[in-house]
């Protein structure tokens, strides 16, 4: 059987925010069992508290942004995505800023932020939500679905007009019984086009944004001195934000997403069609480890 998992102890770094370019210290912190992912502003009065939860996503333009009570933290996604790839049920969030750092603009700091703190399982068992019926969103000639699934596995295309996209790399499949999250998702790094980037700062957004942390595209090719990490890393990095933006749902999930042109915006739209229709889907747990689908059986693997 599964069971719940935390950290062993707690861990700190420091780091700039990717649209506010401020400095953040960020602690990750252990949670007890069934407490879930819940972030705090520990920079505002009462250090205020916001759950990880799709009901609470707000603004999603180039980030997915938590709000509560006049609090928010933006850009939770490369956190979110690395507690889903180690299987961490239940964490303490604290940020001393309004976002989370960006770090190298791929999830892969944050698994050795985790695995360097060690990984504790609990005493309850975890729960999994299981798709059981299809829920799709549209949105013009966008869209994005859950279908059900023994197992948890993303199928996602991109389509951006640019020769470094090409066809070959559009459409990247990720089934997590036979890829390994760590090894190659983990490492993909968020992107963007230098042509944008004058009106995005205008906007107050990517005013930390560097080569350091992330790939920038001309109108022909990566700017990056190091090229890229994996052939679709574009493509992968647009999985790994959306395991962070599903992560939102509150527990791993047991099913298919598949999507086209999807962004952050999309999969909330889709997570709250989802929480919107309970006959769709339910939680459950596992006893019988024979029972667990392979995709989660990896969490096992990983160190602790």
């Amino acid at each position: 059987m599964l069971r719940q998992r935390t950290l062993k102890s707690s861990i700190k770094t420091t780091g700039v925010g990717l649209h506010t370019g401020a400095r953040v210290d960020l602690t990750l912190r252990p949670a007890a069992p069934d407490s879930g992912i819940v972030f705090h502003r520990v920079d505002l009065p009462n250090s205020a508290a916001i759950p990880a939860h799709a009901s609470y996503v707000g603004d999603t333009r180039l980030s997915s942004s938590l709000e509560q009570g006049g609090a928010r933290i933006s850009t939770v996604e490369h956190l979110m995505s690395a507690l889903a790839g180690l299987g961490i049920d239940n964490l303490n969030v604290d940020v001393a800023g309004p976002e989370i750092p960006i770090m190298d603009g791929s999830a892969a700091p944050f698994v050795f932020l985790l695995q360097s703190a060690g990984i504790e399982e609990q005493s309850s068992l975890k729960r999994y939500m299981r798709i059981k019926e299809t829920v799709e969103v549209r949105q013009d000639d966008k869209w994005a679905r859950f279908e059900p699934y023994h197992g948890f596995k993303l199928d996602f295309t991109i389509d951006f007009p640019h020769p470094v996209f090409g066809t070959e790399h559009r459409q990247v499949v990720i089934d997590f019984a036979e890829h390994s999250y760590a090894k190659e998702v983990s490492r993909a790094r968020t992107f963007g086009f230098m042509e944008d980037v004058e009106a995005l700062r205008e906007a107050g957004l990517v005013l930390g944004g560097s080569l350091q942390n992330a790939i920038v595209l001309d109108q022909t090719r990566v700017l990056n001195s190091e090229g890229l990490r994996y052939d679709n890393e574009f493509a992968k990095h647009k999985v790994l934000d959306a395991i962070g933006d599903l992560y939102l749902l509150g527990h791993p999930l047991i099913g298919m997403y598949a999507a086209f042109k999807s962004g952050h915006a999309l999969n909330n739209a889709v997570a709250r069609a989802l929480l919107a229709r309970p006959e769709a889907w339910d939680l459950v747990t596992f006893d019988v480890p024979a029972e667990v689908p392979p995709a989660f059986l990896a969490w096992e693997l990983q160190p602790s």
